[in-house]
Parts: C-alpha cells; sequence; structure tokens
C-alpha cells in the first residue's frame, strides 16, 4: 500500500523546487572551493588547463573519461563506425551471414588492438568453459567459470596472463581487464543456458559470435546468451516503428552530456578534491554532501554515456542491449542500486533470483545475497575496499528486507490499512527512502573514493552536520566571510577581530556551532 500511490503534482513539484534549490546552493559551495584551491599544490597533477574559450582549468583526474574523449577517440570512432557500416552491408546483402560478420569483424579488431597473444588466452578461456559446459552441470559451470575469473583478478597469475599483451599503451590495462573479465562472464552465461538446453548442445561457433561481437567486448555491457543468441538469430532484419529516430534522439543526447560533463568539469572539481583531505575536512557540510552526492551522480552519467554509446550501436544492428542504469537521484532501495544494467541482469538471473526465489523469506534472501556479493566481489578484484563495500552494501539489502518484515507485523499493517491514507503511507516511506538513499550514496562513496573520505563524510553528516543557530554564541560570529557572510569555507585573507590579525588557514565560518574558530596568526 502506498509505494505506487502517486502524490499530487503541486507537491511533487514543490519536493523537486526544494531538492534543485538545496542541490545548486551546495554546489556554489564546492564551486567557490575549487576556484580557490585550483592552483593548489595537491591538484597540480589532477588540474590542468581546460578550454581556452572557458578560460578556466579542468579537473582531469578521470583517466578513462579524459582517454575516451580526446586521444583513443578518433579510433574507437574509427572501429565502431567501421562495425556500423560494414554491418549493414551485410544486413542489406546477405542477413543470413551477419553473426559471421560480428565474429569476424570482432575477432580482428581484438587482434589489431591487443596482439596475438591475447586473442590466444582469450580463445583459450573459452575453449576451457565451452568444454565445461558441455558437461550440463550448473555447479561445475559456476566453479569453472569463477576459476577463470579469479585467473584475472588475483596474483601472481594475474600479471602472468597480463604479459601475454603486446606492445604498452595508456589504455593497456583497462582494454585487458574489461576484454577478459567480461569474456568470462559472457562464457559461463553460454555454458549456464547450454546446461538448461534440454535437446543437444549449442556450438563452439555460437559462443565466439556471442563472445566477440566488438561493441559489447572490451566495456560491456553482457547480455545473458539466451537473449543475444535469440536477436542475432533472427531471420529478418526490420525495426520498430520510430527506432530510427530514437536512435539518433539518443546519439545526440550522449552527445549534448559528454560536452555538459567536460564543462562542468571546468567548475567543479569533485573528482580531485576527495583525494586532499586535508581540504576536504575543511569543507562546509552542505558542501561536504554535495561532493559525495556529485560523485555517484558522475559515475552514473559515466556509465549511462558509455553504455548508451555501446547501446545506440547495438540498436543499429538490430539488437535490443541492456537498458541504461536508473538515475541515482531516484533511488532508494538497494536491490535497485547498480551501475551497469548488464551485471545486474546476470547475476540477477543465475544467483540473485535462482537462490532467493521470490525474496520473501529471510534466510533465503541472506543466502542469495552473500552469493551475490562473493560473485561481485571476484569480478571488481578482492580487496579490503571491495570487502568493506560488499558487506555494506550486502548488509543494506537484507536490511530493506527484515524492515519490511518487522512493518508487516500487527499492529503496524492494520494502522497502515486502516488508519492512514495511501499518500500518506507514501510519505512516511519517503522518510525512511531519503534515510536509506544517504545509506546508498555513502556504501558506495567507498568504492569510488577512499575509506578515509567515506569515514569522513560519514561522521560529518551523521554526528555533526546541518545545526543551524548563527546567533548562538556570537563569538564565533566574529569571523565574516568578506565575500558572503555564513557562506561557504573560503581560503582566502580573513580578518579576525578577536586576535587582530588576518589568517589564511585552520578558519570554519561559524555557519554551524559544531565549527569553531581555529586562527593562526600570520607571522
Amino acid at each position: 500500500m502506498g509505494l505506487k500511490t502517486a502524490l499530487p503534482k503541486v507537491e511533487l513539484c514543490l519536493y523537486a523546487l526544494v531538492l534543485s534549490l538545496a542541490i545548486l546552493w551546495a554546489a556554489s559551495w564546492v564551486c567557490e572551493a575549487s576556484t580557490e584551491n585550483m592552483n593548489r599544490q595537491s591538484f597540480q597533477q589532477s588540474v590542468r588547463q581546460g578550454w581556452a574559450y572557458i578560460g578556466r582549468k579542468m579537473d582531469v583526474a578521470d583517466f578513462e573519461w579524459v582517454m575516451w574523449f580526446t586521444k583513443f577517440r578518433n579510433y574507437i570512432l574509427f572501429a565502431l563506425s567501421g562495425h556500423v557500416l560494414f554491418g549493414k552491408a551485410i544486413s542489406l546483402t546477405v542477413p543470413q551471414h551477419r553473426s559471421l560478420y560480428f565474429m569476424t569483424y570482432g575477432i580482428l579488431a581484438v587482434l589489431a588492438t591487443m596482439g596475438t597473444s591475447y586473442l590466444m588466452l582469450i580463445l583459450a578461456h573459452c575453449i576451457l568453459l565451452f568444454s565445461v559446459g558441455l558437461a550440463k552441470q550448473k555447479w561445475l559451470c559456476f566453479v569453472a567459470g569463477l576459476c577463470s575469473l579469479a585467473t584475472f583478478k588475483i596474483e601472481p597469475v594475474s600479471s602472468w596472463q597480463t604479459g601475454f599483451v603486446t606492445g604498452s599503451f595508456q589504455l593497456h590495462d583497462v582494454l585487458f581487464y574489461g576484454g577478459s573479465g567480461f569474456t568470462i562472464m559472457r562464457c559461463m552465461s553460454f555454458a549456464l543456458e547450454n546446461a538448461e538446453r534440454k535437446d543437444g548442445n549449442y556450438s563452439i561457433l555460437d559462443l565466439l559470435i556471442y563472445n566477440f561481437y566488438l561493441p559489447f567486448f572490451f566495456f560491456g555491457p553482457v547480455m545473458t546468451f539466451d537473449q543475444f543468441y535469440t536477436q542475432v538469430k533472427q531471420p529478418k532484419c526490420i525495426r520498430k516503428e520510430n527506432e530510427m529516430w530514437n536512435i539518433r534522439k539518443y546519439a545526440l543526447a550522449h552527445l549534448t552530456v559528454i560536452i555538459l560533463v567536460d564543462v562542468f568539469f571546468h567548475y567543479l572539481y569533485i573528482l580531485t578534491i576527495p583525494s586532499d583531505l586535508k581540504l576536504v575536512a575543511s569543507l562546509s557540510d552542505w558542501a561536504l554532501a554535495c561532493l559525495a552526492y556529485f560523485n555517484l551522480v558522475y559515475d552514473w552519467v559515466k556509465a549511462v554515456v558509455m553504455f548508451g554509446v555501446i547501446g545506440t550501436v547495438a540498436r543499429l544492428d538490430y539488437l535490443d542491449p541492456p537498458k541504461p542504469p536508473k538515475c541515482i537521484t531516484m533511488l532508494y532501495v538497494f536491490a535497485e542500486t547498480h551501475f551497469d544494467r548488464g551485471i545486474n541482469d546476470w547475476l540477477c538471473k543465475y544467483v540473485y533470483d535462482y537462490l532467493g526465489e521470490d525474496h520473501d523469506n529471510i534466510l533465503k534472501e541472506l543466502l542469495a545475497t552473500v552469493c551475490t556479493f562473493l560473485i561481485t566481489t571476484l569480478w571488481l578484484g578482492p580487496g579490503n575496499l571491495v570487502y568493506i563495500w560488499s558487506v555494506c552494501n550486502c548488509f543494506g539489502l537484507n536490511f530493506e528486507l527484515w524492515v519490511q518484515k518487522f512493518f508487516q507485523r500487527e499492529p503496524f499493517a492494520s494502522m497502515e490499512a486502516n488508519q492512514m491514507s495511501e499518500s500518506m503511507s507514501r510519505r512516511i516511506r519517503g522518510v525512511f527512502g531519503a534515510a536509506n538513499f544517504w545509506a546508498i550514496v555513502l556504501y558506495n562513496v567507498l568504492s569510488l573514493n577512499s575509506v578515509d573520505f567515506a569515514a569522513l563524510v560519514a561522521r560529518r553528516l551523521i554526528l555533526t552536520a546541518f545545526h543551524w543557530n548563527p546567533s548562538k554564541n556570537k563569538e564565533q560570529r566574529k569571523v565574516q566571510h568578506r565575500k558572503r557572510p555564513f557562506g561557504p569555507l573560503s581560503l582566502r585573507r580573513l580578518y579576525c577581530p578577536s586576535t587582530k590579525t588576518f589568517c589564511t588557514s585552520g578558519v570554519r565560518i561559524p555557519l554551524f556551532p559544531s565549527y569553531s574558530c581555529i586562527c593562526q596568526a600570520a607571522s
């Protein structure tokens, strides 16, 4: 009850307005901190000269984003354009052979990019997992697949396999681990689907066509084998109504987002600031909350752009790829928290939904979530940060079910059903959802930044955040921000009447009582 009930439009508009104003207000603090620290010594490697007509330095801390849309942009466009053009020609002339074209073009592209040794390594893993799949035993497919995945994630086997790649270039590691990791997940899907098939087996050619489809090979997303096989084997290539219009619309939208993100990085250094904990500690609570939120929003935008561009190419090939991830601002349950919908669909189909069934039994849900996050931990690469992230998200997923079960008991169930309107029920759920949203933000900040940054954000936002009482202590109000009284932290020289000196460090503006004025006299 109440979960799907629509609230009045005026109320929803009011919520949207308040949220927008809060984000803009908090973003202004981050923008000011970025402006005042663009020449900071710790920023020299990740804040560099940006677009000349903007006249500001730019945050270039995300290596992948910079490489995709600068140095390797032309190579990516050339490879994908060739794939689309030749694929269109094959689809028009001999559509029954287009699947063989996908495999051939993908193998040649991998060979040209990564070398013969890497191609042989990938083929060896494909043949191994294909052979295991012929046994039609699911547990054996999982064991073999996870062991193969571990060889790319655990030392020293990982380093040994990395040596098979000839040459050296900046995206070497990204392409190596992306291509190999997604290959194992696709081969596991193939083996598991083959185990489900009652009549005969899929051929090794079907696996190679599935694995070497170029748009999905290096960066995903993962389509489960049954979906890919059904779509690529269609005898006729027929587009849906208005599909080309939608493809053009999404292509233009992705290009616009890429430009906006680059402009955004000229004003908000959201990726560089978290690396300087001394600066982070001096930010206001508003700026800190905005910094954590924007880090997740950027990671979502990055996933949307990457999978959106790949998905657009796949749609030109008459495929229906996985949808982009759900916007982080719209998330309030852990079950929908994912930035790669392909991996999420893979885990749900073969692990989470298979073990958890209807997700109503506490013990089955616990088993399903533990197994899911064990595989996720291996997929991301074992490490202390990944362990903490997995434990937190596994707990969050189970805690949601525990809370749901608790409030389904009496007298809460009767109170909601008999004494509460559906709209009010949704508002109350929204309050709990807001707390859950910030738990999602804090847990996933771990995977994007450091443990120290996540701990600082949690401590500041949970224990000392957002106390508004500027008149409580008049002594705290003596240090004023020259540009904006009671505004965000400024590293400009401030005058402190209590010491009659200018102070340049350790200053906290008394917006919140927990902030004390720590002035150090300038020598």
